[in-house]
């Protein structure tokens, strides 16, 4: 137990760094500041939930020594436990159930589907938002109005440290119209952001245990994920919502967000798997992927395949058409 506790502050520490980096003001220190749950990850999957939470428990002490508690209930929140949680599910395994004409009892486990990983890094990606919407207000007008302002102050920090402290008249509207779109824009990004950060972590943390050797958990095959059927009617409702004025749409719109990417996530999960096979696949894949990265948008696409195959089975349908492989 002691090693655990050696390696969880270890790993805390490294977090804690990562995550302080962000007061150096520089470029780097963004990349740096989002693999803060990284090390927490590694120590989860690597050795133990334990470890795990005694590195968010310490790294979460250590900011909040050092920096104060707004760091300390930050790195908690956003980093922390998002980390512990995921590493924990990541790890959680079941014995298999035995096949009825096995000659002698199995000892494979069923471990946590990779989809429920997904959807926990959407939930969670969305919760972090949640948590810091009241430090701007607690009802839609207030929060609007706390993140204009915090906004218009940036604005001016930026304006002013450029050397033009006026705007013309056409200028300060434009800079209006600019926040009025941040504000509706910032907290759904927020949300988004903080998904493909929990899941680009858990890739790596996952990666980097398997290359050391100590990942006890057998790589899953990503192309085979999929979600709870409820989840289609959580993600309509979510949209549906988003339309209310008030609070209530601000956090739908978080959640849907949230889960859109998801899907999208699970639309990749298919595209991986219904070109298994197909002369151009690299090709196919590498050009999917690159118009997500550069231009955003394609990921809608992959979302209602994602959509596609959760209603209508539609890796089920290629791989029937397809039929058994050769034989060699």
């Amino acid at each position: 137990m002691m090693h655990l506790a050696v390696i969880g502050i270890g790993a805390g520490a490294a977090a804690a760094l990562l995550f302080a980096s962000v007061t150096s003001g520089t470029l780097l220190s963004i990349p740096l500041f989002y693999l803060a749950p990284l090390p927490i990850m590694i120590a989860g999957l690597g050795w133990s939930h334990w470890a795990a939470l005694t590195a968010a428990l310490a790294g979460s002490i250590a900011l909040g020594i050092f920096f104060g508690a707004v760091f300390l209930f930050a790195f908690m929140v956003g980093a922390g436990i998002p980390a512990w949680w995921l590493g924990y599910l990541a790890m959680l395994a079941r014995p298999a159930a035995p096949a009825t004409n096995a000659p002698q009892p199995q000892t494979a486990f069923e471990w946590y589907p990779p989809g429920r990983l997904v959807l926990w890094a959407a939930l969670l990606g969305a919760l972090v938002v949640l948590v810091a919407i009241p430090n701007f207000g607690t009802d839609a007008e207030s929060f609007r109005a706390g993140l204009r302002s915090a906004l218009s102050v940036i604005l001016r920090t930026q304006v002013g440290s450029s050397g033009n402290e006026s705007i013309d008249v056409p200028g300060a509207a434009k800079a209006d119209r600019l926040i009025d779109f941040l504000v509706t824009a910032i907290p759904v990004a927020a949300a988004v952001l903080a998904t493909i950060t929990n899941l680009l972590n858990l890739w790596l943390a996952a990666r980097i245990v398997k290359f050391s050797g100590r990942l006890s958990r057998p790589w899953p095959q990503l192309s085979a994920m999929t979600f709870p059927p409820t989840i289609i009617a959580a993600l309509a409702l979510a949209i549906a919502l988003s339309f209310v004025d008030g609070l209530l749409g601000i956090v739908a719109g978080v959640f849907s967000a949230s889960l859109v990417l998801a899907y999208g996530v699970l639309g990749f999960a298919v595209l991986h798997a219904i070109t298994a096979g197909m002369n151009m696949r690299g090709f196919m894949l590498a050009l999917a992927y690159a118009a997500v990265i550069v231009l955003g948008w394609p990921l809608l696409g992959l979302c209602l395949l994602g959509l596609f195959d959760s209603a209508v089975d539609l890796r089920g349908q290629v791989a029937r058409k397809r039929g058994p492989p050769a034989l060699s």
